[in-house]
């Protein structure tokens, strides 16, 4: 028997990054939606023969599904055998990014090249960001010229240790300061950053130029 803990929120971290639905998952682990729900929302033990079903279904490991490589970073393993790497064009990097998520801005700053997390939505094509005004982002970002902007980068990846795979996307474009007169056209941006507090100024990003790799089996 094993003790669970977070394990809810891993599995339908996982499933949900497969763009599984509860049912596919629990029909590949050999357990009912009804149970495999159950799992999602209630701390529990779970047999040890279910775990590693539902780890198999999940294409991943009993130990990454404990929660085992929390303070591992990413990318340690080996490569795969024999990998392909993949230019994607203008509109896979924009399907891939669309989802929104956590990317990093990228920028020349006060103190020299600054790269921070940020969490972002797409909106009307732009990536939406928001920060607090008056903050050093907020200086950083700004020209001090009517109608000019700073041109930025912007990069998202994501990482898929088990099947040994992954992808990234680089946007660059001017990072736009929305003027409270101009809060009606990203308000339906639901973004809220993680770090909390009153970040309240909105960024926009509008894609100029975009690239993007993916590595994935031959």
């Amino acid at each position: 028997m094993t003790g669970t803990g977070d394990l809810g929120r891993r599995i339908i971290h996982c499933r949900e990054r497969l763009g599984l639905t509860r049912e596919q998952v629990a029909e590949h682990a050999a357990m009912s939606p009804g149970y495999l729900r159950y799992l999602e929302e209630n701390p529990d033990i779970l047999d040890t023969g279910a775990l590693y079903r539902l780890a198999d279904a999940l294409r991943t490991t009993v130990h990454e599904l404990l929660g085992g490589d929390r303070d591992r970073p990413p990318g340690r393993g080996p490569a795969m055998a024999n990998p392909t790497l993949e230019e994607l064009d203008r509109e896979e990097c924009l399907r891939l990014i669309e989802p929104g998520g956590i990317g990093r801005v990228a920028f020349q700053g006060s103190q020299g090249t600054a790269v921070l997390p940020v969490n972002y939505t797409m909106h009307r094509g732009a990536i939406v960001f928001r920060t607090a005004s008056g903050g050093s982002m907020d200086r950083d970002l700004r020209t001090g010229l009517e109608g000019v902007d700073i041109k930025i980068s912007f990069e998202v990846d994501r990482i898929d240790e088990t099947n040994r795979e992954g992808w990234s996307v680089l946007v660059q474009g001017p990072a736009h300061h929305v003027a409270p007169d101009e809060m009606a056209e990203v308000a339906g941006a639901d973004v809220t950053p993680w770090v909390g507090g009153e970040r309240r100024l909105y960024i926009r990003i509008v894609p100029q130029q975009i690239a993007g790799r993916r590595i994935h089996g031959g």
